[in-house]
Formats: C-alpha cells, sequence, structure tokens
C-alpha cells in the first residue's frame, strides 16, 4: 500500500510525496519552519487510514485504569479523528486524557484478545494453534521487550480491573500513573504504534520529547523494525535519528508560507536513502542551509564566533584535517542528485604552492589567507580597533595603544623564531613527505625508494622570512603565517590597550566586529573569491 500525499512548494508548483508500507520519510527542519503543520496535512490527507501521535501529547495520567466504558470507545475515536483533522490541532490537543485513554484501552483490549484466542484454541483441542498463537507476542509483550532494549528498566503488566502496573527491576508494583514523564512517554508510543492497525500511515510529531536520546534512538527504531505492515512519517529536532534509520527518506523543510492562517505552501528539500552518503555527511545536510562551508580544525569558541561573523547565513561544519575538508566537499558535489547543496571548503594553506592552491579550488576548496583563522583576531586592524574602544573608555591614545602593543608582540616573537619557523613549516614538510611516498606499482615493483628532505634549509628559509618580517615591522606578515599563540604575543597585545586578558580581548574583538560593519568588510575582503563561489 502507498500513500500519495501532496504538497505545494514555496513556488506553487504541486508535487507528491509518496511513503509506502514499509518506508520512513523523517521531516526535519528548525523550530517554526513548518515541520508540525505538515503532518497535520499528511494526517488529514491520510484520513482514517493514519494514526497521529501529536508533539503536544499528554504524558501525564490521571488513573492506571480506564476512564471510559467499552460501549463509548466509538464515539470517542469519531470525536478525535474529527479534531486530528482540524486545523488547531497541530498547536493544541483537546481533550488530550481521552486520547491517551484510547492508547491505554487499546493496548488492555488487545493484550485481553491475545489471551482469548489462545484459551479458546486450547479449549477446543487446538494444541498446535494455541502454540502457534502463544509464540507471536502481544504488544505488551512487545513494548516490555522494547523497553528494556531502550535502556528503560520496567516492565509493564495488566492487573486486576485491568489496571496497568509497572515494576522496576523486578521490585514491586505501582500504577503506570506514577513512571517518570520520559517513561511514560516511551509507553505511550509504543502502544499507539503497536496497537495501529495494518496498512497504517504513523505520523509521529518530536517523539525525543521527554526522552534522552539514547532511549529515543533505540527506541524508534526498533518500533520501526517491528511494524513493516505500516508507513512512518516522523518530525523531529534530532537530526541523528534519520541516521540511526539509514533506509528512510528524509523532508528538509525550511520554512511554510501561510495564507489567513492556514499552511498555504513550504519550502522544502527531499533526500532520498538511495544517495551514496556516509553518516556524518547526511547528518551535516539534513541540519544545514543550503549553503555549506566545510572548515579545517576542530570547533572551538573563537573559531566558531569568528566563522558565525563572517559567514552569517551558511552553515559551517568543523572537520579536523585538510584531507577530512576536501573528501566532505567532494562528498557532496559529487552527489548530482543533492543539487541544492552547495558545499565549499576552506583549510590552512600548509605550504602548498600556487598550483596546487589552484586546483584546490577548482574543486570548490580554498586556503585560508592567514595561518589560522584565530589570526584575525591579531590582524592589525583589529588590533586598532580594539584599542580605539578601550582607549576611549579610559581616556587613554588608541593609535599609540594600538602602534606599542604591535612593537611589544614584535619584540616577543624575536625570542621564539627558530621554533615559530619551525613550526610554519612542519605540515608543508609533511606534506611533501606524504607526496613522495611510494605508489603501489612502485611497491609492486620493489622499487628502491629514497626520500630526501633539507629540513635545515626550509627552517632556515623561513627563519628569515621571520626576522625580516620583524625588522621591518611588519606585523601582518608575522601574524598571517605563523602560530603567535604559541608564544606571549597575545597577552602583550591585550595588556598593552587595556584588557584584563586575553579572553576579554577576544570578547572585545567579537563586539568590534559586530559593531563596525567597516572593519567586518575589511575582514572579509580576505575570502572575496569564496564568498563569490558562496553567492554572497
Amino acid at each position: 500500500m502507498k500513500f500519495t500525499l501532496p504538497i505545494q512548494n514555496s513556488q506553487g508548483v504541486e508535487s507528491n510525496i509518496e511513503v509506502s508500507v514499509g518506508e520512513t520519510l523523517f521531516v526535519v527542519g528548525p523550530n517554526g519552519t513548518g515541520k508540525s503543520s505538515i503532518i497535520q496535512r499528511f494526517a488529514t490527507q491520510a484520513g482514517a487510514n493514519s494514526k497521529k501521535i501529536s508533539a503536544h501529547r499528554q504524558t501525564w495520567l490521571s488513573s492506571s485504569s480506564l476512564e471510559f466504558v467499552p460501549s463509548q470507545k466509538p464515539q470517542l475515536e469519531q470525536q478525535q479523528l474529527h479534531w486530528n483533522n482540524s486545523f488547531e490541532s497541530r498547536y493544541k490537543e483537546q481533550n488530550s486524557s481521552i486520547k491517551t485513554s484510547l492508547t491505554l484501552y487499546d493496548l488492555i483490549e488487545s493484550e485481553n484478545l491475545d489471551s482469548r484466542r489462545i484459551a479458546n484454541a486450547h479449549r477446543a483441542g487446538n494444541i498446535k494453534e494455541a502454540e502457534v498463537l502463544a509464540a507471536n507476542h502481544s504488544p505488551l509483550t512487545r513494548i516490555n521487550q522494547l523497553l528494556s532494549q531502550s535502556n528503560i528498566p520496567i516492565f509493564i503488566s495488566i492487573e486486576e480491573g485491568d489496571s496497568l502496573m509497572a515494576s522496576k527491576n523486578g521490585g514491586p508494583l505501582y500504577g503506570i500513573a506514577e513512571l517518570s514523564d520520559g517513561e511514560r512517554n516511551a509507553l505511550l508510543i509504543a502502544a499507539d504504534v503497536l496497537t495501529a492497525k495494518q496498512n497504517s500511515l504513523l505520523l509521529i510529531d518530536e517523539p525525543e520529547r521527554h526522552l534522552h536520546r539514547s532511549i529515543i534512538s533505540p527506541l524508534l527504531s526498533a518500533l520501526i523494525q517491528s511494524r513493516k505492515d505500516c508507513a512512518f512519517i516522523v518530525a523531529t529536532h534530532d537530526l541523528l535519528l534519520p541516521v540511526d534509520n539509514p533506509d528512510s527518506n528524509v523532508l528538509i523543510i525550511r520554512s511554510c508560507n501561510y495564507v489567513n492562517r492556514q499552511p498555504s505552501n513550504w519550502d522544502y528539500d527531499f533526500l532520498k536513502n538511495e544517495y551514496d552518503l556516509s553518516d556524518d555527511l547526511k547528518s551535516e545536510i539534513v541540519g544545514s542551509r543550503r549553503k555549506i562551508l566545510f572548515v579545517e580544525g576542530t570547533r572551538s569558541s573563537l573559531d566558531q564566533q569568528i566563522y558565525s561573523l563572517l559567514f552569517p547565513n551558511i552553515s559551517v561544519f568543523f572537520k579536523g584535517s585538510s584531507r577530512d575538508v576536501i573528501h566532505a566537499v567532494d562528498g557532496i558535489r559529487s552527489s548530482s542528485s543533492i543539487h541544492w547543496v552547495n558545499a565549499l571548503g576552506l583549510i590552512d594553506r600548509d605550504g602548498r604552492d600556487d598550483a596546487s592552491v589552484f586546483n584546490l579550488k577548482d574543486k570548490g576548496v580554498f586556503s585560508l589567507p592567514f595561518y589560522s583563522v584565530e589570526s584575525i583576531y591579531y590582524h592589525p586592524l583589529v588590533i586598532n580597533s580594539v584599542a580605539d574602544r578601550f582607549s576611549s573608555m579610559t581616556g587613554g591614545n588608541g593609535v599609540e595603544n594600538a602602534s606599542t602593543a604591535i612593537a611589544k608582540a614584535i619584540e616577543e616573537v624575536k625570542k621564539h623564531i627558530p621554533r615559530l619557523a619551525a613550526r610554519s613549516v612542519e605540515k608543508s614538510l609533511r606534506k611533501n613527505i606524504f607526496d613522495q611516498l611510494p605508489t603501489f606499482k612502485e611497491v609492486l615493483n620493489r622499487d628502491t625508494l629514497q626520500i630526501n628532505i633539507d629540513i635545515r634549509s626550509a627552517v632556515e628559509g623561513e627563519a628569515n622570512l621571520l626576522n625580516i618580517a620583524a625588522e621591518a615591522n611588519d606585523w601582518f606578515q608575522i601574524v598571517s603565517r605563523r602560530p603567535i599563540r604559541e608564544t606571549s604575543a597575545p597577552n602583550i597585545i591585550a595588556d598593552v590597550i587595556g584588557a584584563q586578558n586575553r579572553n576579554q580581548y577576544h570578547k572585545a574583538v567579537i563586539q568590534a566586529l559586530r559593531s563596525d560593519s567597516i572593519l567586518l568588510d575589511e575582514i572579509r575582503s580576505f575570502f572575496k573569491e569564496l564568498y563569490a563561489k558562496l553567492d554572497c
């Protein structure tokens, strides 16, 4: 069975989202983009064949027993179906206690029906049939298995008076109304899914509410696997849930347009499971804007704040080494079907020659104009701006303070030139060695390989450039090519301009870049080619 669900995009073009029984579609997107609206729309389109589990579902229980008699059930189900089809159901629950009671009723009734079938087979002398029926686990048995697999150490049972009771780690019985929010939420989601009719479309909005990811991930995955006779649509903020279920498709919702308070169309992209993507790339795509920048290094507060200012409308992901960045960019750019993603990379230059830089640029990977992005904090223009800000508070001379700070920082760097030179050429030397490693053919032919690296000349050459820059008071050349953070130069700069410490200086830099558009534009000018490729 296949569910065909029409959806209109932001250009007014209507297409169909198809979800067959045995398939799962995840709906992801930031808050306010219309995920709940689209879940409500799909539930209405599927009608009586759908079962919706809302994000604002009630998890508390006033009782551990049923709150209505069986004769009331058909009427209550009709009321619930009518409410699910209403516009307001996307943001609030009406008579939520009734919805919860219906879920518990279905669970108890399925367990009682299972017991009656086994008993009737025994009474009729059909022992083999009774054994077959007993071997098919009831929903409650499966719920207990799922709870155990999902790191929830409780066991649910039906006791006298059709009361649902729980016990933890084999302890005494207590009513399910006394379960924690997370435990009740897990029980109700599992009960809703396992008691659904065959060939149903199960729509679950934010299953992760009240549940730790160590619980919801295995629980949801197990529920999906246990109901291959149903189709699933899951709206979630947990971007790893689609990764945890690799056979699923993903609908990425970016925004929703409303007409007279009714959802009209959505800005969305559709990611099929057939795309050959690694788990980390898939999670980055589903959680990103349409423009992605992979950068070298690890996420730190300094780097993250700078990148958020330089690329405010782009999703930035840290990928460790330059090789990781290149691989990530190539992985997305080679998947032509993911046409909506513009993926580029930004790496350290690491001594690459102009030809290598050009070739990488052609593949969408650009080289930083600095030793590292952290160098921006100590760019001469930035130092002058921050010094001016501190002087306006203390009454000093910002220009003089900036000049003094840079002069003292250069004197500090002079003490460390041999070590800084070695650090500057370290990566380029390693790259040089790696480029000379033998190919498979050379290994197969048992060729003799000699790798000769003139370390002395490389380090002395870099040290000579550093000395020239220092003697010329060219702070920009020093900070753009060397890791000055390995010296006391940053502390000296912070102290001279009036900051209490390096951290206060860094905060002042961020504030200066946020409030001074001219300064920010000056720094952005170093990335002109990258901005052009990103169309921003």
